[in-house]
């Protein structure tokens, strides 16, 4: 067999070996999977009265017992983001634990989105209070302060914004734009 014939064979059998493992990475890669850390992770949504699990691939009836809490406060996250506020809260609802930064930060986002901001601030403080480096927080809480008009006070949420992750990460762009415009885009 000459050599030319066996780098073929072999190139042909790494492209083949490269494509599985693509297909078999698509769904944890559609979860949102692959570490990159990020909060803004796509997440699968289903239809109302369902979450979605990433264990089974699928939608499930929404019941607290379902999903762990971290699942359950993701995917509300995800539904909040979709525009789908009412039913965030309902996951949210479901938490065994309600009281954790990202739940806290999450209701709050979605009840300012529902027009209640005073309501938002209020749950905002309350993750703040529980972890006061989290900075989507703190963009956040900036943001619903921007919608009141307080500037001073979403200010205030940009430097400490800085202090944490300096001026190049997403926390700092949103809040300054927000800021900037006099209005929260996102």
């Amino acid at each position: 067999m000459s050599i030319e014939m066996t780098v073929a064979r072999h190139a042909g059998a790494v492209v083949a070996a490269l494509g599985f493992c693509l297909i078999a990475a698509a769904p944890a890669l559609a979860d949102g999977g692959g570490g990159g850390g990020g909060s803004d992770k796509t997440t699968t949504t289903c239809p109302p009265g369902e979450v979605y699990d990433s264990r089974s691939n699928g939608c499930v009836k929404q019941r607290s017992e379902v999903l762990p809490d971290k699942a359950l406060t993701d995917y509300a996250y995800a539904l909040a983001k979709e525009e789908r506020y009412a039913e965030a809260l309902d996951v949210l609802n479901l938490l065994h634990d309600k009281n954790t930064p990202e739940a806290l930060n999450y209701r709050g986002y979605a009840t300012r989105k529902l027009g209640r901001v005073d309501e938002g601030i209020a749950y905002y403080k309350k993750s703040v209070a529980l972890d006061p480096r989290y900075t989507k927080v703190r963009e956040y809480l900036g943001e619903a302060y921007v919608i009141k008009g307080d500037i001073t006070d979403a200010e205030a949420q940009l430097r400490v914004i800085k202090t944490i992750c300096g001026t190049g990460c997403e926390e700092y762009t949103h809040l300054a734009m927000a800021i900037t415009n006099r209005s929260p885009n996102w």
